[in-house]
């Protein structure tokens, strides 16, 4: 603690020196009031607050808690990363295969139970978030996966009950994949989120090579059920670290303001930004909370269903779970539930060490990829990914086809080595664009009213692809073999003309700015040279979907201004009034 205090401390006085110097370069006239800062603007159009968190340094207290949140990841990619080892395993082959090998029906059912729960556990955990909390929520999360280890651990001889585990571990799991990332956006200051954000996605790849080593490990030093329950009942060591670590990290600053606790929603947040509570980064930010909720209750109540009906949040709504699918769509799944079943295929003597250097790679371009998101271009680096991947896996499966043979691959050694680097390049790709770049595209295109419920619709569209896949991926490959992977190319040239023309450049925006983008229909192919400026001197604070009055379903967006005339008034020859409304007084700006 005395740490964290010095450190407030001394940030607290380059808070205070930055704002001391804003002001001498500021009027009277353009001065905010304390407590307003949707008003306050300063010459360059950015927040007071804003202003200050852009030179205070990063504290330690908020890379640790986006660290230990993070750790969700890493149990569903260790969770992930395991299962292609054991399909390979002689003693897990003995105990739960037919005759020494898996039926279709059975390595799909083993495999894709655990993505069916995660779409149960995503589905649950919005409403389980709201009820007990961000930390709560991620700390019972993690000790229910652990039901789920244990289930599977203890498996004898049925394989049901082994899928079953998964099944359980998965609800686990997917309750993680939304309260850890919503955990993460609400704590953290505004300069990292994008990162720490994004790093769930790194852990992921993480925790799929850390499972990767532990079954090469085992698999070599026993023969025994050792091979499978040693690294299977390592999940729950990781499982027991975020559960009980979490609740060291305060709650999220925005759901203890929303449920009443004022004083620890300004106490956490001036921890996490290393100030003192009442700085005026601190009161900036709080007042912005609070101008939101309160816009929220003048709007009145929200039914569930304004994510199809409310202003162009349709189109978002749908965006944002095409993008979410996409991700699975890619293909990238396929190498990580089967990757090691897939190489033996090449004739690679062990093909544990493939899977090492696929995870390898994984682990190495996601951490580019977090540079990617700070400085690249959204648009930009997930179409170069969509093109990349579809050549791979255009490359991958003529190969496989006709270079590579069935039946002795020994003796095309030149066909195998081509199938490694295609998919090592293709890792890259995804490693690089699709698999962290999703993450925070999808977090950026709602408004604060509808995030909730639409990011969880879209991880659920996630989960329903990956589930999908994993599950009839043994079907296709026995019918088709290599040219599945021609399926996954047709898709990968789909996304990159979704994103062409469907998705805005968020890069460098605020979240004002990309909701005023959407609302108002800026073309997606000259998004990255849009100007805010084109609003006038009221800028994005004339627009924001989150302090707008919604007509009955959502349909309709008028805004209330204190005085003069807002950007957004009722415009009766787009937004006809319907005449069975007539009776509800309907008032314009």
């Amino acid at each position: 603690m005395g740490l964290f205090n010095r450190k407030a401390q001394k940030n607290e006085a380059a808070a205070n020196a930055v704002m001391a110097e804003h002001e001498k370069e500021t009027s009277p006239a353009e001065t905010p009031i304390v407590g307003t800062p949707a008003r306050g603007l300063s010459p360059s159009g950015q927040h007071q607050g804003a202003l200050v968190e852009e030179k205070l340094p990063v504290t330690w207290l908020a890379l640790t808690l986006g660290a230990i949140s993070s750790i969700g990841g890493f149990m569903f990619g260790y969770e992930s990363g395991q299962i292609s080892g054991f399909l390979a395993m002689t003693d897990f082959l003995d105990r739960f295969g037919q005759n020494g090998a898996f039926t279709p029906v059975r390595q799909g059912t083993i495999v894709a139970l655990l993505c069916a729960g995660t779409l149960v556990g995503c589905l649950a955990s919005g409403i389980i978030c709201d009820k007990i909390g961000r930390r709560w929520t991620i700390s019972s999360s993690a000790f229910f996966y652990i039901i789920g280890v244990i289930i599977e651990t203890t498996s004898d001889r049925q394989w049901v009950q082994f899928a079953m585990g998964r099944f359980t571990a998965g609800l686990g799991i997917g309750a993680l994949s939304t309260s850890v990332p919503m955990y993460q956006s609400e704590s953290v200051p505004k300069a990292i989120r994008g990162p720490v954000v994004s790093s769930y996605q790194l852990l992921i790849t993480l925790g799929i090579w850390t499972a990767y080593m532990v079954n090469y490990g085992t698999s070599a030093a026993y023969t025994n059920s050792a091979q499978w329950r040693i690294p299977n009942g390592l999940s729950a060591l990781w499982a027991l670290i975020l559960g009980i670590s979490i609740l060291a990290m305060p709650e999220s600053p925005r759901y203890a303001y929303r449920i009443g606790r004022v004083d620890e929603a300004r106490t956490n947040m001036a921890r996490l930004n290393g100030v003192d509570p009442f700085s005026p980064l601190i009161d900036a930010e709080i007042a912005e909370i609070e101008e939101k909720l309160a816009a929220e209750r003048a709007g009145g109540d929200h039914p569930w269903y304004e994510i199809f009906t409310g202003p162009r949040m349709l189109y978002r709504t749908i965006l944002g779970m095409v993008l979410q699918a996409g991700q699975q769509l890619t293909g990238a799944n396929f190498f990580f539930y089967y990757g090691t079943t897939i190489f033996k295929s090449t004739g690679i003597q062990n093909s544990y060490i493939t899977s090492i250097i696929l995870g390898s790679v994984n682990v190495g371009a996601t951490i580019a990829g977090l540079w990617i998101v700070k400085n690249c271009g959204r648009r930009k680096a997930l179409m170069i990914g969509a093109a990349w991947m579809c050549g791979c896996f255009l490359v991958y499966s003529f190969v496989g086809r006709f270079a590579l043979d069935a039946t002795n691959p020994m003796a095309t050694p030149n066909a195998g080595k081509v199938l490694i680097v295609f998919t090592c390049l293709f890792i890259v790709a995804f490693a690089t664009t699709w698999g962290p770049l999703v993450w925070a595209v999808v977090g950026e295109l709602y408004p604060a009213r509808y995030r909730a419920p639409c990011m969880a619709l879209a991880t659920a569209s996630n989960w329903l692809l990956n589930f999908l896949i994993s599950f009839f991926t043994t079907f296709i490959t026995n019918k088709i073999n290599y040219f599945y992977g021609l399926v996954f190319a047709g898709c990968t040239f789909a996304l990159f003309w979704i994103v062409y023309f469907f998705m805005i450049e968020t890069k460098d925006r605020s979240l004002e700015e990309i909701d005023t983008m959407y609302v108002l229909g800026v073309d997606p192919r000259k998004s990255a040279n849009w100007d805010p400026k084109m609003l006038g001197e009221e800028g994005t604070s004339g627009l924001n979907t989150d302090g707008l009055y919604l007509k009955k379903g959502g349909m309709d967006i008028k805004k209330t201004e204190t005085s003069g005339a807002g950007l957004m008034v009722h415009d009766e020859t787009r937004f006809p009034d319907n005449p069975r409304d007539k009776e509800v007084p309907v008032s314009t700006a």
